[in-house]
């Protein structure tokens, strides 16, 4: 068994990420929500546009109103009121001020705002109270952003800060990654779909809905396979589809060391390299990673594929599944890399969020770091295990006063116990060789929200 380290960074070392002059499209700014910037940006205009006004109140001179030596309040005439998206017609002269509001543009000769609260106005003059400190309530041209400097870095997914800025930036398309498809199929005689009655020894397969939900979350388009019986041909069949259909395969079930475990079986056969087999991690030992290249798993079954083995794709796009395509735009990567995951459900969702999604996020294009995130938190209760391997305990973090704590989620922990996993945010770690972390001891959390 590989320690979690290392498999880590075996895993990491195996991905090509997308290359931004093959890997890439251009889509529309609304398009490129969650996506991953392929190239930089760079703007074409200064921000702010102009010199504007922070705060509602007055543009003045500052000679004209800092401290006066007779100690009285300064006076000044209004000669312009200047709302915004005006664009002021008069330039301010000594002894003058114009009446300006948030966001407009600073007129000609104030290089100060004194804010409406320090002032006192009586009809076409306004009474300074208060000296303000020179270039005061300005916001200066540029001072945000210069034009033809970069203004957004490749690497980055594009969310609702981001579109903001590429939208003030005039930018109506940009270019993105592609979305990496990920294949899924599960493999088992006992599995159902959900919509089929339970006969006695079946169960569903809830592991392609998770995963598909997690695939989708983590920016990519899943491809859900049907489930496999554990036959070899039809396990070898599937397989061989799944590679030739996406950039990367997640299989669940039949990586074990029973009598009907055939993936790596079928991955030695079809020419893949098998790099990873256990890993020394409580839920989720047995891990099956291997490297594939598409050719050399031939293209048996693909044309069933094409016609129809794909299910469960609708017919409109949803957030869950983006793209009603049964191909990918842009080819595919040369390399697949296959995950074998485990078959019960905690064990394939904690090893997806160990070691999938770091995979997936360098595959994508995403900049580093590409690993979890960990916090450091205050255990609510104690937490045990054996010591042979690194253990994963699911649970909720919450921050309470600037501190994390871990609350531990109750019932079984077993890897076939899916129903206390939901609504948890965070899997702490019990390292290997240690068997128990007290009640109120720091422990490192990972987080597994996407």
């Amino acid at each position: 068994m590989l320690p979690v380290q290392q498999a880590e960074t075996l895993i990491l070392n195996l991905v090509l990420p997308f290359n931004p002059h093959h890997d890439a499209e251009a889509v529309k700014l609304l398009d490129a929500v969650g996506r991953v910037l392929a190239e930089p940006v760079t703007g074409q205009l200064d921000f702010p546009h102009w010199d504007n006004s922070a705060m509602d109140g007055y543009a003045v001179r500052y000679e004209d109103v800092r401290s006066p030596s007779d100690g009285q309040p300064v006076t000044l005439d209004i000669v312009e009121e200047i709302p915004a998206g005006y664009q002021p017609q008069k330039s301010i002269q000594p002894g003058q001020a114009a009446r300006i509001f948030t966001g407009a543009v600073m007129p000609a000769g104030a290089d100060t705002v004194v804010i409406q609260e320090d002032t006192e106005r009586q009809g076409d003059r306004v009474t300074i109270l208060s000296t303000p400190n020179p270039q005061a309530f300005v916001r200066h041209q540029g001072a945000f952003y210069k034009a033809g400097t970069p203004l957004l870095q490749p690497g980055i997914k594009l969310q609702a800060a981001e579109i903001a800025v590429l939208a003030a930036a005039q930018c109506a398309q940009v270019r993105v990654f592609r979305r990496p498809r990920v294949a899924i199929l599960s493999t088992g005689d006992e599995l159902v779909g959900i919509d089929q009655p339970l006969q006695p020894g079946q169960i569903v397969d809830s592991n392609r809905y998770a995963l598909a939900a997690l695939v989708a979350e983590a920016g990519c388009e899943p491809v859900l396979m049907d489930v496999v019986p554990d036959q070899l041909e039809a396990l070898r069949t599937a397989i061989s589809q799944a590679i030739a259909a996406a950039d990367m395969v997640l299989s669940s079930g039949g990586v074990s060391v029973g009598d009907y475990d055939y993936v790596d079986e079928i991955l030695a056969d079809l020419g893949a390299t098998i790099h990873i087999r256990s890993v020394a991690v409580k839920p989720g030992k047995p891990l099956t990673v291997a490297t594939i290249r598409r050719q050399e798993a031939g293209d048996e079954g693909v044309g069933e594929w094409m016609s129809g083995r794909v299910r469960e794709i609708p017919s409109t796009p949803s957030p869950l599944y983006p793209s009603t395509s049964v191909s990918s735009p842009l080819p595919l990567s040369p390399i697949s890399l296959y995950f074998g995951l485990p078959g019960n459900p905690v064990s394939a969702m904690v090893t997806f969020w160990r070691f999938v999604l770091p995979a997936i996020r360098k595959l994508s294009g995403v900049r580093e770091p590409w690993h979890p995130a960990f916090v450091s938190a205050i255990a609510r209760q104690e937490l045990r295990s054996d010591g042979k391997r690194e253990s994963y305990l699911w649970g909720r973090l919450e921050l309470v006063n600037g501190q994390y704590e871990f609350e531990l989620a109750g019932g079984s922990h077993s890897s076939g116990n899916l129903i206390n996993l939901a609504g948890t945010n965070g899997l702490a770690v019990v390292p290997l060789g240690e068997t128990a972390i007290a009640r109120g001891e720091l422990v490192q959390v990972m987080f597994t929200l996407i």
